[in-house]
This record gives C-alpha cells, structure tokens and sequence, in this order.
C-alpha cells in the first residue's frame, strides 16, 4: 500500500454484504481488507494503516461505536476517515454516530455507487495526498497530475521515491510523522525495508531541494515533518 494506492477496511460482519462491498471497491480500483468484528479490526489497525474505515454498527463482539471511540482517542488514528455503515435509520441513531467522530454514515441498503461516491469525496476532504490538486509550499510547486517539483518556477529532477515522500510531506505540513508513519504511509508496509531507509530518503530530499531544504525538519527522537516555520 502506499499513496497512491488507497487501502480500505471494512469492518462488517454479514460475508455476503462484506463481499458486495468488497467488490464494488475492487472495481474502482482500492485495496480492501475485510474482518468481522471489532477485535480483529483493532489487530489489524496495529500493524496496518488503511486509508479509510467502513465499520458497522451492529457487530458480534461489541457495537462499532465502542471502536470507533477506541478509534478517537488514539493518537495514531483519531484523524482516520470512518465511515459508519449500519441499518439504523432514526435520526438519533445518526446523531450518536456522528457524535462518536463518524465522518459520515450511509444507511443499509445503499447502492454501490453511492457507497463509492461518498467513499471519493471523504478521501478527497480527508486524505489530500490523494487529490490531483496542485500543493504549493514556500516556494516548491508539486503538480500531482504531472509529477514534476518546481522550485522558484524551475523544474528539478527528482527521483520517485523522494517525490512521494515530498507529496505526502506538502499535504500534511506541519505534523510530525516518525520514520515507521512514513514507512507504511509512503512506502507501504508490503515493502520490507529498514526504518533507516527514511534517513536516507530525507537526505536525498534535501539535496534535490537545494535552497528549499530548510522546509524538512528533524523533530529529535520523533521523526520528520515539513514547516515554514
């Protein structure tokens, strides 16, 4: 998984709604990983990080409610785009979701291309790395469509690996990120390779930034992140 591969996981307990919605997000073009139940979702949140979470409401072992707080209130995922999927219609059931820091909630049953519409907005409002708009920062121009860096409007050569980081870099700036973040963010945990790595990535990042290099900053024992400041 990396950037531009979006991972999406689906937290249903139903196998054949699971697989529906498996297959619709196949189709157009995510990676999906589908568990049953709260507890395996949460295992699976320790070694991965998707993009992106359907999650049920009613499940076997707890309410998707109780994870999706557990969710919240981790540091790691409390920005993760989740999207409730449930056969609660009340109002005040879409109040309590919503309430518990969903994003958005789509009421069983649904059409898949609906499913897949509002998958593609959350992603665009919440996930920018995936946009094709243009990032601009101090003077470094990134055009996503292109995959051309300019810098004071002068393209530059860079190579791929350092221009993903760089992206994901201008499109969460001034948030710090440790070397593993960046690892499964950028590189994609399939990739096995050091955390060291980063290192030398950021390195090769700074020197094809040249005069712009001061935008990548060292945050001691914790990682990397990039700041005007």
């Amino acid at each position: 998984m990396s950037v531009d591969k979006t991972t999406i996981l689906i937290v249903e307990d139903e196998p054949a709604i699971s697989e529906l919605i498996s297959f619709t997000l196949r189709a157009a073009g995510w990676n999906t990983v589908a568990v049953g139940n709260t507890a395996e979702a949460w295992e699976f949140l320790q070694h991965r990080t998707p993009q992106l979470i359907l999650l049920d409401w009613m499940l076997p072992d707890q309410s998707g409610l109780r994870l999706l707080s557990r969710i919240r209130s981790d540091r790691n995922f409390n920005e993760m785009p989740v999207i409730m999927l449930t056969a609660k219609s009340m109002e005040e059931d879409k109040i309590s979701g919503l309430d518990h820091g969903a994003d958005d909630y789509i009421t069983k049953p649904f059409s898949p291309r609906e499913l897949t519409a509002r998958i593609k907005a959350m992603l665009r409002r919440k996930s920018p790395e995936h946009a094709q708009t243009s990032l601009v920062i101090a003077n470094v121009h990134l055009d996503p469509v292109s995959c051309t860096v300019k810098i004071d409007d002068k393209k530059i050569e860079i190579g791929h690996a350092e221009y993903k980081l760089l992206k994901f870099f201008m499109a969460h700036p001034e948030r710090v990120f440790s070397r593993s973040q960046l690892l499964d963010k950028v590189w994609g945990d399939h990739v096995v390779i050091e955390e060291r790595t980063v290192d030398v990535h950021v390195l090769r990042l700074r020197k094809v930034l040249k005069n712009a290099e001061g935008l990548i900053k060292t945050i001691r024992s914790v990682g990397y992140m990039l700041s005007e400041k």
